[in-house]
């Protein structure tokens, strides 16, 4: 629109609801931010060396490899998951601990273990595409 054909109070008008549009994303994120946080929940009777989690919107898929990376820490004596029932999204993870560290601690581990995990198999993905689509572009020119 050009300059001429609005108004200074349209412009008044605008520069007052940005900061409104952004303290709204902001409340959004937020909101968002406090969901994330509760889809970890503890279940009831947990120690400090035992303890069961309650994962929400999850399945076989985190629970089974959650299970793995948590068990490779010598400090863990047990770790299992149960999906309750296939009906519902949750996944239950129970996890007991020596007492040289707590469960809460080798859940934390275990999900930096199975994140950087992640990471190596998309580097090596992407490493894998991008030299397969070399290869794809070479044969193309020649």
């Amino acid at each position: 629109m050009p300059a001429s054909v609005h108004s200074q109070d349209q412009d008044q008008s605008m520069m007052d609801t940005a900061p409104q549009e952004l303290e709204q994303q902001q409340e959004s994120e937020q909101e968002e931010f406090e969901l994330e946080e509760k889809r970890i929940v503890v279940l009831p009777g947990a120690t400090e060396t035992a303890a069961s989690f309650q994962f929400e919107g999850e399945g076989h898929t985190l629970g089974n490899a959650l299970r793995y990376a948590i068990m490779k820490n010598p400090e863990v004596e047990f770790c299992g998951y149960t999906i309750p029932h296939p009906s519902e999204a949750k996944m239950n993870l129970r996890i007991q601990t020596y007492d040289s560290t707590t469960a809460v601690e080798a859940l934390e581990k275990g999900l930096e273990a199975l994140m950087d995990l992640c990471d190596v198999v998309t580097d090596k993905f992407t490493s894998a595409r991008d030299a397969f689509n070399a290869a794809q572009a070479d044969k193309m020119t020649s």
